[in-house]
């Protein structure tokens, strides 16, 4: 499946949050590996095992998953000679107790989900392994009956240590008049009496250490010296014999380490698919038909990243495989597509979907989107380019089995090529037999999927008295970007509107050497006048309506309006449109509003062409001269 795709449906966003919900680095590394299935009936299956986990989660919260802790540390040493210390045995008898508490719950549960609870037969139950750690290690300390010596050893160090204890008090009586703490203090594994630095020499011994201020010394006396070295050599022995122990115990979990593997995979396996369940309680998700034909039936679908979605209803797949989505800006067009996508490769992957009863998805070998390229609209040629290379790519893997998800066709560039090759794009598409959802705001694309068998239209549905999408996608009728209706509402005069739809309706002259990327990278742009004849008669009328500085004119051929800044003999004028000047021949332009209705008397119309700075040193090199003042242009100035 394309990486690229996956990035702009934001799959590996659903799978961080879909971690949150592990609480294992096994289950976390279950989902790290997810990925979209090719194979219709393993993603049944995983589907069904999801919706059965899911079934679990609402019979009983309280599922009994074995704690993995401290387990990745064992399972990474076993056989490689490390010697295992308490802990980590604690930890693995904790896992083991565990596994035993699963086994049962799910053999409990073989009726309400048969296939989850049938991964807990693998599991070994281990109890000669369980049974010999809990003879020896209890509460993390290796204990008397781990061995017949050690019990020996530790009966051996306690009369030692018994008969040092006795001796030091008696020393502690006898020297009571120089210490300075009347205990018997301890440095490491020594006995010590705390002696007042000033009557040191009293007590005979070795100076083991002394206290922060200097005012005490901690003395070993010579008195209790050869029973401190019994003592240390019966925790010799001791320490000796409970490392022989810990070896035993650690070449036996060593020789069940295939089992443990099991164990801790299976463990790891219940923690992803219980993850699985807990995400698909959080939004609302459950199990959807899956089929190969490249139908696609959604009912009441939620895109799980957006809070507050409208449900979305969409169908494709059986009368035609290719749809042609239209309506307004920020109508959720670009939502609808992303939900499609994101959905498949969900459910593909084996999770449950935020989606109505019903509903039915289309397994697809590979899903190939063009939502967005990271540019800013405003830089139209990389926008363009972003959108061709996008598409190169979809059209090296297209076939019956892909799903094509393309949004704003046509964007970026002349309207009149854009569209005909957005156009000439889909019929490849169609033939290559691809499902194709697609969105754009261009009529004669929407023409186009209307009278061509195997497409459909849809739109985005609006609200033109309140000016709000309503984010309803209508499968059979085009739509329309509701420009007039937004533009009416928020006060542009209906005389203008009435004309922008007279405009609207003729064909568009495209033979002109100007798009949108010209636009954005040429400062000043010279436009032939190729006007056809039968224009001619209202191009004259046009002249004897002289333009003037500060009018506000209408482009047909770009769809663009601009402000008229100067104008010359020969007919040109130049033209402030989108803050770039453009040269364009007068007969190319049509009064929209003269300066005198849009600005008061007198206005100063340099407000509106030159930038707050130049205006400030015109003024200023008005009143005096200035040396080192100068007004500088860019080029798109000039």
């Amino acid at each position: 499946m394309n990486k690229s795709s996956k990035q702009r449906l934001e799959f590996e966003t659903v799978k961080e949050q879909l971690k949150s919900y592990a609480v294992s680095y096994l289950g976390e590394a279950h989902i790290e590996q997810l990925e979209p299935i090719m194979n219709v009936k393993i993603i049944r299956q995983k589907l069904a095992e999801t919706e059965e986990a899911l079934e679990l989660i609402r019979y009983s919260s309280s599922i009994p998953l074995p704690s993995l802790t401290g387990m990745e540390n064992i399972m990474n040493l076993l056989g490689t000679g490390y010697l295992f210390t308490e802990q980590d045995f604690m930890n693995l008898l904790q896992f083991l107790r565990s596994c035993q508490q699963l086994q049962k719950y799910m053999i409990s549960k073989q009726d309400i989900a048969p296939s989850v609870a049938s991964y807990a037969n693998s599991m070994y139950t281990l109890d000669s392994l369980r049974e010999e750690i809990e003879r020896c290690i209890h509460l993390g300390r290796i204990t008397d009956q781990a061995s017949k010596e050690l019990a020996k050893i530790r009966k051996q160090s306690a009369i030692s240590e018994e008969r040092l204890k006795k001796k030091l008090d008696t020393l502690l009586n006898k020297h009571r008049s120089i210490l300075q703490d009347q205990l018997v203090a301890k440095r490491g594994d020594r006995y010590c009496l705390p002696v007042q630095k000033e009557f040191r020499k009293q007590l005979k011994g070795t100076i083991i250490d002394e206290s922060a201020s200097g005012q005490t010394v901690f003395i070993e006396p010579t008195d209790i010296s050869m029973l401190q070295m019994e003592l240390n050599m019966y925790r010799a022995q001791e320490q000796r014999e409970e490392s022989k122990i810990l070896s035993e115990l650690t070449q036996l979990a060593d020789s069940y380490r295939y089992e443990l593997q099991v164990n801790t995979y299976t463990v790891g396996l219940y923690d992803f698919l219980l993850a699985k369940a807990r995400y698909a309680l959080s939004i609302q998700a459950r199990s959807v038909e899956i089929t190969s034909d490249g139908s696609i039936h959604l009912r009441e679908a939620r895109h799980p990243l957006v809070k507050n979605m409208v449900p979305l209803d969409f169908h494709i797949g059986d009368s035609y495989r290719s749809l042609i989505i239209t309506g307004p800006n920020t109508g959720g067009k670009t939502l609808c597509l992303k939900t499609i996508g994101l959905l498949t490769l969900m459910a593909q992957s084996g999770l449950l979907i935020p989606a109505g009863e019903g509903s039915k998805l289309s397994m697809f070998e590979q899903i190939a989107v063009d939502i967005g390229d990271g540019q800013s609209i405003e830089h139209a040629l990389s926008t363009f380019s972003a959108h061709i290379k996008n598409m190169i790519d979809i059209l090296s893997i297209a076939s019956a089995s892909t799903l094509v998800l393309i949004d704003e066709m046509a964007s970026g560039t002349d309207p009149g090529e854009g569209t005909g090759l957005s156009i000439a794009l889909l019929e490849e598409l169609h033939k290559r037999k691809a499902v194709v959802v697609a969105t754009t705001h261009f009529t004669e694309i929407k023409n186009f999927a209307g009278s061509t068998p195997g497409f459909e239209n849809a739109r985005m549905e609006f609200d033109t008295e309140s000016l709000k999408p309503l984010y309803q996608l209508t499968i059979g009728q085009a739509g329309q970007s509701y420009a007039f209706a937004i533009a009416l509402k928020l006060g542009i005069p209906p005389h203008i509107i009435e004309r922008s739809k007279e405009i609207a309706a003729k064909p568009v002259a495209t033979a002109f050497p100007f798009s949108a990327a010209s636009a954005a990278t040429s400062p000043v742009i010279e436009v032939e006048d190729s006007s056809p004849v039968q224009h001619d008669r209202r191009e004259e009328k046009q002249k004897k309506q002289p333009l003037k500085t500060g009018d506000r004119v209408s482009i047909p051929f770009m769809k663009e309006s601009g402000i008229i800044i100067e104008t010359d003999a020969r007919g040109q004028c130049t033209v402030l449109v989108r803050g770039k000047r453009i040269q364009i021949a007068r007969k190319r332009l049509q009064l929209q509003i003269s300066a005198e209705e849009l600005y008061p008397e007198e206005y100063d119309l340099d407000i509106v062409f030159e930038s707050k700075d130049v205006r400030k040193k015109r003024k200023l090199m008005s009143k005096k001269h200035v040396p080192g003042l100068t007004i500088e242009r860019r080029p798109e100035d000039l």
